[in-house]
């Protein structure tokens, strides 16, 4: 693995543990994050640490998502994968972190929960991701730089190229890397100077009232975002009422994208997009289930200009595949926490460069948008090279407990500067959080 500056770790310093942490946050209380199939979501993570002897105290961490109870079961996958990582070369990881990817994903007992999908594929990323995290720290630099600066040789060598070949081989990802590597560096003189450009879903939580989701939208203009999105799909006639009252507060320049959340079947998703057109929303995401690739194909003909967007559900690379095969959506959405990690993602946002389809990652969440802001830089700066129609979410809870939140400006993640992955929490959040025993849960269970 390339990297420039390295800290002073030890050539035999070893992983010594994974900790994982259950943390959630109650969220429910003020009804942030809701949606139609997540009423009263407490947004939580199953938090990894990935501890080593170095002398330096180089650690690694990630996390997987969940809305709360569900972080249980995700805390137990991640736990399980512990045998596999504990032992290990600090070295040997970060200098070939496709190998390490693949020494979990291809495990064949572990593989027959899956394959590639479910609670144990996103322990899988989670840990991966902690090992990204671990090998950009030691290489000093932020992930999405560390990315970045790769040769495409090397960034070929993280993707798993199995079940792609028809769609995407290693040639083609090799072209794709080649034919951008030209202007990297003013990509990322550019960067630094304005950013990556962001869209916010603060506005737009189903159980806000519709006098908080037009302020906030207003406030949202005003910062800067020139999209917002708003949740629907549990009432057509509540959903026209705040389409229209979005609609008036911030007029007709701004792009409103509208989230069903996976929550209609095919038909009444078009319909429903049919009594929403007339406030022109930009894209229509999760209309269906996000493993139904011929519903979305349905959904995306019929309710045409209106985009189609879907990702943030999605389990693996081969489903995204599969959508760019069948022209299922107009947007593809990547998630930092859903899939395989890092080396998963590469591989997408390279499908989704050959297919010529933007890239506009779900966020939010618990450290969604710390993560993910690495993975659209440098998609910007090595796969696609552009930014056009291209936007981060960002939603404005919880980033306070984070050591390296993200910072926003004039409507754009600025680039993060620390080395790491950005999802190191703070020992302080960690403590008070921890499910149950944490002060904030000891009162609440």
């Amino acid at each position: 693995m390339s990297s420039t500056t390295e800290s002073p770790v030890s050539a035999s310093a070893r992983i010594i543990a994974l900790d994982v942490l259950d943390v959630r946050f109650p969220t429910s209380e003020h009804l942030d994050g809701s949606d139609a199939m997540n009423p009263e979501p407490d947004y939580s993570a199953a938090y990894v640490v990935l501890r080593t002897d170095a002398a330096d105290g180089l650690e690694g961490h990630a996390l997987a998502f969940t809305t709360g109870r569900g972080n249980d079961v995700q805390a137990a996958a991640i736990a399980a994968l512990a045998p596999h990582v504990v032992g290990l070369s600090v070295a040997e990881v970060c200098a070939d972190l496709g190998a390490f990817s693949r020494s979990l994903v291809h495990d064949p007992q572990l593989r027959w929960l899956g394959p590639e999908k479910g609670a144990i594929h996103m322990a899988t990323g989670a840990v991966v991701n902690a090992a990204w995290d671990l090998a950009a720290k030691r290489a000093g630099r932020p992930v999405w730089r560390f990315l970045g600066e790769m040769p495409p040789e090397e960034l070929v060598a993280q993707v798993d190229f199995r079940w792609l070949s028809d769609a995407l081989t290693p040639e083609d990802a090799l072209e794709i890397l080649r034919r951008a590597e030209p202007g990297r560096e003013e990509r990322i003189a550019r960067l630094l100077e304005r950013g990556y450009p962001a869209y916010t879903t603060t506005p737009g939580w189903l159980g806000y009232s519709d006098e908080k989701l037009a302020r906030l939208a207003r406030e949202a203009v005003a910062d800067g975002f020139t999209q917002i999105k708003l949740k629907v799909g549990a009432s057509l006639e509540d959903d026209v009422r705040r389409m229209r009252t979005a609609r008036e507060a911030v007029g007709d320049g701004i792009r409103i994208a509208v989230d069903a959340n996976q929550r209609w079947d095919v038909q009444p998703a078009i319909d429903w997009m049919r009594e929403l057109a007339p406030y022109d929303p930009y894209w229509i995401e999760e209309p269906t289930s996000p493993d139904d690739i011929l519903g979305h194909a349905a959904v995306r003909k019929a309710v045409a200009p209106i985009k189609v967007a879907t990702g943030e559900h999605i389990a693996n690379r081969v489903v995204f595949k599969q959508l760019l095969q069948a022209g299922a959506v107009d947007i593809v959405q990547i998630d930092s926490a859903r899939v395989g990690g890092v080396n998963e993602n590469i591989a997408i946002l390279l499908l989704a460069a050959k297919f010529g389809v933007p890239v506009c990652p779900h966020a939010g969440g618990v450290g969604l948008c710390e993560m993910v802001q690495h993975l659209s830089m440098f998609d910007y700066i090595a796969v696609s090279g552009t930014t056009e129609d291209r936007v981060i979410e960002y939603v404005d809870h919880l980033h306070e407990h984070f050591v390296d939140p993200v910072r926003i400006a004039d409507g754009h993640y600025l680039a993060p500067a620390l080395p790491g992955l950005s999802a190191q929490m703070h020992q302080d959040s960690l403590k008070e959080y921890t499910y149950p025993d944490g002060p904030v849960w000891a009162s609440r269970v």
